[in-house]
């Protein structure tokens, strides 16, 4: 419970300024507990640390393993020394990963809440902007038609299930009415003419619903992926650079002057991590509007001329549309005889 206690009151240290001068963003008092939340929220530290205070506390934070022994425990002064050390070590590196994590929780949500609230700038690159929601934008537009797609498969699989059932009893019906054997004869044969069509018509929309799947979920995906890595950057890169600026009107002084040099430093990590991102961005928005227009171009014709062939009841040019676009339907028997081989 001590530990705990000692924990929130190093963690209820940390100044609400990103210079590390201690006060508060004026019109929101509430927002010191929630950031204070935010860092509290970080990652957990190995149980069997010993380790004590925040993230801005000093060395007494760590404790010492040599002052808690038993006077019973007869372990030779070298080996307690060295597994001194290592506990030592562990902690600190442990202490200085959640402080450097901390403090850049802290600047990204205060920058965040800035911007949100008007009073913070934000890098706009207008052009790439533009660009990214045009992808949004076209992303939630082929989900749409990927969905249509999809209920269209659905229903001619449906239909052709229903042509299957249909020409069988027809079948059946021929042989057991003499009187109309040959109105029940061609009947069935006609459904199983439109069954085998709507069976190959059924490979070339799963075929057209295959790629545009990967292109919406995968290709698309993949570089919405890499935006969400470029945006965390961006407000990484705003939240360092407004932080130096603020330092930078203060006094120049030998401190601040020290943190000003160290505040240029991370700002040119941050700047150059964006950068590389933005680059990677605009090259891969670049190559996906490339492939999305190939890709597009093949699927909608394939699924042009196959509509057309199959409902105009051209079943040599049906077949040639799968030919053309290099699509093998499943062998009938791969699964168990097709109703069309038994008949």
């Amino acid at each position: 419970m001590t530990d705990g206690i000692m924990s929130k009151a190093a963690t209820m240290e940390i100044p609400i300024n990103s210079n590390g001068d201690t006060g508060t963003l004026p019109e929101d008092d509430s927002l010191e507990q929630d950031l204070q939340q935010v860092m509290v929220s970080g990652p957990n530290l190995n149980e069997t640390s010993i380790v004590s205070g925040g993230y801005g506390g000093t060395a007494e934070g760590i404790i010492p393993t040599s002052s808690i022994k038993g006077s019973n425990i007869n372990h030779s002064a070298s080996s307690s020394s060295l597994a001194d050390d290592a506990n030592r070590g562990v902690a600190v590196e442990k202490l200085e990963y959640v402080k450097k994590w901390g403090l850049n929780t802290y600047k990204c949500t205060k920058q965040m809440i800035s911007e949100r609230f008007g009073r913070g700038s934000r890098t706009v690159d207008l052009e790439l902007e533009a660009q990214i929601e045009v992808l949004r934008d076209t992303k939630r537009k082929y989900e749409n038609m990927l969905r249509l797609a999809r209920a269209l498969t659905n229903h001619f699989y449906s239909m052709v299930q229903t042509q299957h059932a249909l020409g069988d009893t027809f079948a059946d019906l021929s042989q057991k009415s003499p009187e109309l054997r040959d109105e029940f004869g061609y009947n069935a044969e006609t459904q199983k003419l439109l069954c085998k069509n709507g069976e190959t018509l059924l490979g070339a929309v799963n075929f057209f619903v295959s790629s545009i799947n990967t292109l919406v979920n995968k290709t698309m995906e993949d570089t919405l992926q890499t935006i969400k890595l470029y945006e965390n950057a961006r407000l990484e890169f705003d939240a360092y650079r407004a932080d130096l600026e603020e330092l930078s009107l203060g006094p120049r002084d030998a401190v601040t002057m020290a943190r000003i040099d160290a505040a240029q430093l991370q700002f040119q990590v941050h700047k150059d991590k964006y950068e590389q991102l933005r680059a990677d961005v605009t090259i891969k928005l670049k190559f996906l509007e490339e492939n999305k227009v190939k890709v597009m171009h093949k699927q909608l014709l394939l699924f042009h001329n196959a509509i057309s062939a199959y409902f105009a009841g051209n079943q040599q040019q049906l077949e040639q549309t799968l030919q053309q676009f290099n699509i093998k339907l499943k062998p009938p028997g791969s699964d168990k005889p097709s109703w069309l081989e038994e008949q």
